[in-house]
This record gives C-alpha cells, sequence and structure tokens, in this order.
C-alpha cells in the first residue's frame, strides 16, 4: 500500500510525505498507522493505515494528471447555486471528495466569481484553503517549491496555460 517516502495527498489538509509507519496499540487492538508530514502548513496526520481508502487518502498526482488540472483549472466555469449559502455547501462538498478534479473546479469557480463579482467572506476563506490544498499537491508534481507553484497557479488562472506573459508596459516599452 503505502510505504515511507510517498508523496501522498490527505483531504482535508493537502499533499505531505509518509515519514513513518508503525504498528499501536489503541483501545487493545492493534493497528499499523502511517504518519504524515503536511509541510504547507506545518501539520501531521496519523492515519490507520487500513482506513487510508475511507478517508480518501492518495498517491500524488503526476505530470500528465497536471496537464489534465490545468485544463479544468482554465476551462469554462460551471453553472453555481445563486444563494451564497448553498455555494458554499456546494463547493465545501466538492473539496471533500479528495478528487483533484473536484478541487480544481473549485478554484476555478471561485477565481472567476472573485473576478466577476467579488467574494464572501467565508467564500475568501475557502479559496484560499482550497488553493493551499491544489498548491500543496502540485509543488509535489511539479518538483516545485510552495512559492514558485502558488506564482504558476496565479499565471494559470490569468493568463490560462501557466505561461508568465509581459506585462502591456513592458510589451509597450519594447515596441
Amino acid at each position: 500500500m503505502y510505504k515511507v517516502g510517498d508523496k501522498v495527498v490527505y483531504p482535508h489538509h493537502g499533499a505531505g510525505t509518509v515519514v513513518k509507519k508503525e504498528s499501536r496499540e489503541v483501545l487493545g487492538e492493534k493497528r499499523e498507522y502511517l504518519t504524515i508530514q503536511i509541510l504547507h502548513n506545518d501539520m501531521t496526520v496519523n492515519v490507520p493505515a487500513d482506513n487510508a481508502d475511507t478517508v480518501g487518502l492518495r498517491k500524488v498526482i503526476n505530470m500528465d494528471t497536471v496537464k489534465e488540472v490545468v485544463k479544468a483549472l482554465t476551462g469554462n466555469g460551471t453553472t453555481m447555486p445563486k444563494n451564497w449559502n448553498r455555494r458554499f455547501k456546494h463547493n465545501r462538498d466538492k473539496m471533500k471528495t479528495g478528487d483533484i478534479f473536484e478541487l480544481a473546479e473549485v478554484v476555478r469557480n471561485l477565481a472567476l466569481r472573485d473576478h466577476d463579482k467579488g467574494l464572501s467572506t467565508g467564500e475568501k476563506q475557502m479559496f484560499v484553503k482550497a488553493k493551499k490544498i491544489l498548491i500543496s499537491e502540485l509543488m509535489y508534481a511539479k518538483s516545485m517549491d510552495e512559492e514558485e507553484t502558488s506564482e504558476w497557479l496565479d499565471d494559470v488562472l490569468v493568463t490560462g496555460d501557466g505561461a508568465k506573459k509581459k506585462t502591456r508596459a513592458k510589451a509597450g516599452a519594447t515596441a
């Protein structure tokens, strides 16, 4: 299943590394536990190995999947409930799935809404959390640090491809 050194994603907290695998006795029952170090929020999570699938633990995506995530991030927004309360619940439920594409959809839709109409305080917090979780996985997949990955993601959301575009001022100065 999972071994020490594996890069994994814990849906509610983001991506990290399995740093320890050990047997523990809890309430008279011996179980194997995975200790996961999540760097982006300086957290350690212990997960019973036999519950890993139940809690949504999975391996970090590869570069082929990153390309698919970029497509999801740059696609058209999906129709969202008008009521912010329902929209918030809808997005929260998508984030809970642990699916990278659902998370990318939440990030994309909140970025589009933020640009068009602005976000409520709760949605702003959700947007920040969703981006952090997405960045935590993409930094492992792309072998970049957190800051580089954050800049790359912002570029994808603005330009649609992750390639930095020249500002108009620079473009005008060279023309």
